[in-house]
């Protein structure tokens, strides 16, 4: 699963995986390499499952009964070449996830190829945003079938709409950000939550050079008077 950071990744494959397996095992990499560094240099399956009984030995049963997390993934990108081998044996069922999938996918020199499948998550859209508002299904559908017989609708409810899209461009679509605005009623509290994605998307921009480590985050933070401005002084590439 891939996607960017903090749009519920990671929360939503718990929930199932919790919900579906008697065994669940979810293994954070990035934490893993900043601490114990267990699954560094994981050469081959074999070895993979040693050191996952390490810490999950009681859990490891059937393929049926048992889901294995492996949990940013692109903190160990030889991994990705590792779910081949792990898919031919098939011993467990895995499902991994990573904000920098796309970038780790790149760098792998062997690719999984078809043994794994590729699922892009996105943070809520409009329509999610109601859900999570609690408006109502029939309004909702009102609303889409007077847009696509392009017919007016009835103006307070129009106004009503109008009202939750306005909302939705200052909230937008990040979890923490919406749930903020749900609790609160606050936008200083919402931007605090837009705000601390805003720095970790800010980190991983720059992490990949770091002799223009700076450069790079001061373009980082240009872009939004860049996306007004019709006159270019960076063109990204």
């Amino acid at each position: 699963m891939n996607g960017a950071r903090q749009i519920g990744k990671s929360y939503i494959i718990r929930h199932e995986g919790q919900k579906r397996f008697a065994n669940y095992i979810e293994i954070d990499l990035v934490e893993d390499k900043k601490g114990g560094r267990v699954f560094e240099g994981t050469r081959g399956k074999d070895d993979f499952y040693l050191r996952l009984s390490t810490i999950a030995g009681d859990r490891m049963k059937d393929k049926e009964n048992t889901l294995v997390f492996l949990d940013e993934i692109q903190a160990y990108p030889e991994m990705l070449t590792l779910l081949k081998f792990l898919k031919q044996d098939d011993r467990f069922t895995y499902i991994v996830s990573g904000s920098q999938l796309g970038i780790a996918l790149n760098q792998t020199l062997s690719k999984p190829g078809g043994a794994i499948e590729v699922v892009k998550m996105y943070q809520l859209d409009f329509e999610e945003f109601l859900w999570a508002n609690n408006v109502g299904d029939e309004f909702i559908s009102h609303a889409r079938e007077c847009f696509e017989k392009k017919i007016p609708m009835n103006e307070a409810l129009h106004r009503q709409m109008m009202d939750y899209f306005k909302l939705y461009l200052l909230v937008g679509g990040l979890p923490d950000a919406v749930n903020a605005f749900i609790e609160t009623r606050n936008i200083v509290q919402v931007r605090a939550a837009q705000k601390e994605v805003y720095e970790l998307y800010k980190g991983d921009a720059s992490q990949y050079d770091k002799e223009h480590k700076l450069k790079i985050e001061r373009i980082y933070e240009l872009v939004p008077s860049y996306l007004e401005n019709k006159k270019k002084r960076v063109r990204f590439n």
